[in-house]
């Protein structure tokens, strides 16, 4: 009976955490198509910072509401840190989804979790065994058979798409260091409070004022990237991050088929390959962060420690 009770409250939150992933992966998918369209009428650094900015805007009404915790923090000097490592991650991804097939720049973004183990271990000093260094191997292969350098497929610009991913790694790290400290909403509040400043500087080299469709797909790309933001962290929240991964990679799919029906792009089977090697190692890596946590709770000293009498 006990066994059951748990399985039927358990169900739900799961379930929950599956429809928020795939939600915020749609959004982002849709938000992709939408960058796309705002750069055909505005520069890219303009683009980054009307995202920033009608996502700050949509943002507000959430996390000002009554009842809602404290915003308050004492790490302004790693926000602005993380919010500038940031904006040049976000100006080249941007870049990469402007100018390269859709496909190839979005499979390229999944190469961040390769990174980011990567940096965990030189930066916050975590160990790594040999399968999943094996995994991240097998990921970077995987880039290389999208990127192809030297051969005549290559295109330099896929380049600016990888380091796009290699700085999203660095902000992941640094969004772990914050949120030791800070809850998930006040490092996102902190984050949009820097950006929009921060991207408003490059935006005024190449400032050109939106046309009314332009406009229309500014506001679309700031309010589908703040909602699919939301809907991650919760999603994260309810649901572990090995069943979730592969939940998020549905964006992938969404995204080559709008490039093909709202652009005519072909999917390239070299991208294709390349895609399933760099989603397939990222699931593994999940997978045993996963389990390492289940272990390193296991065997807490709060999980062993025998109930004083």
């Amino acid at each position: 009976m006990v066994n059951t009770a748990l399985a039927t409250t358990r169900t739900p939150a799961s379930l929950r955490a599956a429809l928020l992933m795939f939600a915020s992966a749609m959004a982002f998918g849709l938000m992709a198509i939408a960058i796309r369209y705002a750069t055909g009428h505005v520069p890219t650094q303009e683009v980054a910072f009307f995202r920033n900015a009608f996502g700050l805007l949509a943002l507000l009404p959430f996390l000002l509401r009554p009842g809602h915790g404290s915003l308050r923090t004492q790490q302004l000097p790693r926000y602005f840190l993380r919010s500038a490592i940031g904006l040049a991650s976000m100006l080249c991804g941007f870049w990469a989804i402007g100018h390269l097939p859709l496909s190839q720049a979005i499979s390229l973004s999944y190469s961040t979790p390769l990174f980011v183990t990567i940096a965990a271990v030189l930066w916050l000093g975590e160990k790594v065994r040999i399968r999943r260094w094996a995994a991240v191997i097998a990921g970077f292969i995987g880039v290389l058979v999208i990127v192809r350098p030297g051969v005549e497929g290559f295109q330099a610009g896929s380049l600016i798409a990888v380091a796009a991913a290699l700085l999203s790694a660095l902000v992941a790290i640094q969004i772990k260091q914050l949120t030791r400290v800070d809850g998930p909403d006040t490092v996102v509040f902190y984050t949009y409070v820097f950006w929009v400043p921060l991207s408003l500087v490059p935006a005024l080299f190449v400032w050109v004022w939106p046309s009314p469709i332009g406009w229309l797909w500014l506001v679309a790309t700031g309010v589908l990237g703040t909602i699919g933001q939301l809907f991650w962290t919760r999603a994260l929240k309810l649901g572990e991050v090995s069943a979730l991964t592969p939940i998020s990679f549905t964006q992938l799919p969404l995204v080559v088929t709008l490039g093909w029906l709202l652009f005519g792009e072909v999917l390239d089977g070299w991208t294709v390959l390349g895609a399933l090697i760099i989603l397939g190692s990222n699931a593994y890596i999940a997978h045993r962060e996963a389990v390492l946590a289940r272990k390193a709770a296991t065997l807490s000293p709060s999980a062993t420690a025998k109930p004083t009498e």
